[in-house]
């Protein structure tokens, strides 16, 4: 059988994870909390609720698109009582939120101590895409023993002393990441591919990865006094529905795009204000952990969300001929939902661009960029017209025109290998941009002449006051920014941060087979764990990768040990087949799987992530999972 790389990291585990604020299994949720009678659709109650603010988010994969239905998402209090937290179903392509979380809903609930819950996904209608020698190729998700699935109730299964406990008139944040890389074994070989299932899907109240989140909605009111606005949370692409009332904060350098007009601060409001009631939003910031209020960053509103009056396309420029830009991956929005004109996925669209074309840039907040800023390799939200309705997302090109429309240029994400790190500059060998393999991009002119095109072998990303360690050629490297206007090339991009070795996130999987191994270390300690990377029930899971780097651990020439990070929060857990015990104290953790280890249990499985050092063969984790086969 044919594996893509990174899917070879199979599930680790099967259910949803809920880890409470406080050390781990050991912890108890302070209380009591006792059930309130609480409606929230009753004004003499209301005050009564509390609110969870739930929010999807995904960690890297193999996966170019992968769109399902969520059905409906449960909790449940110790005593028995469900709370349907989301009122309707809704769509989502987990792909879109690697680097973000999406506010799903903010919903009203009873004060109390939740113990479980369920999340229910539908697969009838999934579009789910893999990519095979550069292009996308569909792809099923079935279940181990082989069966498509179809609607899944996964269920979220709380440690006895870990809670959700919800106090009246407080927000709780509760983020749901669905590990597609570690939730999933990809077969590329057969016509469509194949994803076995094992949902991995972590569930935090203090989220170990901090990310930016999203907000999406129809504007209620303006408070300019207060520096915020009001909308009705409709996640996604949604274009109905409430998922309840949430408060965006703004600041004085909070950027606006308001009917394609650029706006900050105070302004911006008052420009919201004036669009009206109703007009839709997509706010993108951070969410303070104390009092979980919500700041922007950026905010567009009216025409300039997404599919508001015209049709969008979300992408990265592969190539470009003239006014003609070829989108791969693109998402398509089209403005007229229905259900042969809905979100979906198409491999490559071509778009057209003019002298009346807008260009706008996240964190520029002049409007006096032309057509010549789009560049080769750039990500992008493109506002205009689809004159074809196609949804097959391997059919042929599609035109798509935004002579007059608009292009949003997004922050930009590479990975690669350093060749030379001068001060300003880092030349690197170009692997991927945001995921994608370099062999599909064409950077014919980029630069004034051929000569000075952009070359992938020598990528130059200019760094201005960024540093870099200077014992790093050779050595993994990512970076964030934008890539240099078309055409003005070297260098070739603009590292807004780029983060050299010594931080690059790294993952960790290893396999020891169906039926596992009872010896998966040759130590378990407080020190840490030492992997036995020769033991002779190893699968196909053997490997760290780190960036664009793929380890095998076979390969190594010693063990490879496993330690907690130094500082910050962490997450460790052990599965089994009937039992889930999760821990952030390091020392809780090792005891507890030392133990579990006693000649007759084995491990199936490991996934763990966190900073790999090169040097010490030492990988320092902030996230591990372990899932134990009990006799």
């Amino acid at each position: 059988m044919k594996f893509t790389t990174i899917g070879r990291a199979a599930a680790l585990l099967t259910a949803l994870i809920l880890t409470g604020c406080s050390g781990g299994a050991g912890t108890a949720a302070s209380g009591p909390f006792p059930v309130a009678s609480c409606d929230p659709a009753n004004a003499a109650t209301f005050d009564e609720c509390g609110t969870v603010l739930v929010g999807f988010t995904d960690a890297d994969g193999d996966f170019l698109n992968y769109t399902v239905d969520v059905l409906s998402l449960t909790l449940e209090t110790a005593n028995g009582r469900v709370v349907e937290v989301m009122p309707r179903k809704t769509r989502i392509n987990f792909t879109d939120y690697v680097d973000v979380t999406e506010l799903v809903t903010a919903a009203a609930i009873p004060p109390a101590v939740y113990v479980a819950g369920t999340i229910r996904l539908d697969y009838t209608d999934a579009e789910i895409f893999v990519e095979e020698a550069n292009v996308a190729k569909e792809a099923i998700v079935t279940d181990s023993a082989g069966t498509p699935l179809g609607q899944t109730d996964l269920k979220i299964v709380l440690s006895d002393r870990d809670r959700l406990a919800v106090t009246k008139r407080r927000a709780h944040f509760l983020q749901l990441d669905f590990d597609l890389e570690a939730s999933h074994v990809v077969d590329i070989a057969p016509t469509p591919a194949t994803a076995v299932a094992e949902q991995f899907i972590v569930a935090e109240v203090h989220p170990v990865d901090a990310k930016d989140i999203r907000v999406r909605g129809p504007l209620v009111e303006v408070n300019e006094a207060g520096m915020s606005y009001t909308i009705a949370v409709r996640p996604f692409h949604d274009r109905a529905g409430d998922f309840g009332k949430f408060t965006v904060n703004v600041t004085d350098t909070t950027e606006f795009e308001v009917n394609d007009e650029m706006f900050v601060g105070t302004e911006g409001l008052r420009a919201l204000g004036a669009a009206g009631r109703g007009t839709p939003t997509v706010a993108k910031g951070t969410l303070t952990v104390a009092d979980r209020s919500f700041t922007a960053d950026l905010v567009l509103a009216g025409s300039s969300v997404p599919g508001h009056d015209r049709d969008a396309i979300v992408g990265n420029i592969i190539k470009r001929d003239g006014n003609f830009l070829t989108i791969r991956g693109a998402t398509i929005i089209p403005h007229a939902v229905s259900v042969d004109r809905r979100v979906h996925f198409h491999d490559d669209v071509v778009v057209e661009v003019g002298p009346n074309t807008r260009v706008f840039k996240d964190g520029y907040r002049l409007s006096s960029l032309s057509i010549d800023a789009l560049s080769i390799g750039q990500r992008v939200t493109i506002r205009g017209n689809q004159p074809t309705a196609s949804s097959d997302a391997l059919a042929p090109q599609i035109l798509f025109d935004a002579t007059e429309g608009a292009v949003r240029m997004h922050v930009t994400h590479l990975s690669g290998i350093v060749n030379t790190v001068v001060p300003g500059q880092t030349d690197i060998t170009l692997h991927s941009i945001d995921h994608r393999r370099v062999a599909i991009f064409d950077f014919a002119g980029t630069g004034p002449s051929q000569g000075l095109d952009a070359d992938p072998e020598n990528y130059e990303v200019r760094t201005d006051n960024l540093t870099l360690a200077d014992f790093s050629t050779g050595q993994p490297i990512v970076a964030w920014g934008f890539p240099t206007a078309f055409g003005m090339a070297p260098p070739d991009f603009t590292g807004r941060s780029v983060v050299d070795y010594s931080d690059v996130r790294s993952a960790l999987g290893v396999g020891w087979g169906a039926d596992g191994t009872v010896a998966p270390f040759t130590s378990i300690g407080i020190d840490g764990l030492v992997l036995d990377n020769q033991n002779a029930d190893i699968g196909i899971r053997h490997y760290i990768r780190q960036g664009p780097v793929l380890i095998d651990l076979t390969s190594l020439p010693a063990n490879t040990t496993i330690v907690p990070r130094e500082s910050d929060r962490m997450l460790f857990v052990i599965k089994t087949t009937d039992s889930l015990r999760q821990y952030s104290d390091w020392g809780d953790f090792v005891d507890d799987l030392g133990l579990s280890l006693n000649g007759s249990t084995t491990a199936r499985s490991m996934y763990a992530y966190g900073r790999y050092d090169v040097d010490t063969n030492t990988f320092n984790a902030y996230k591990l999972g372990v899932y134990l086969l009990e006799p």
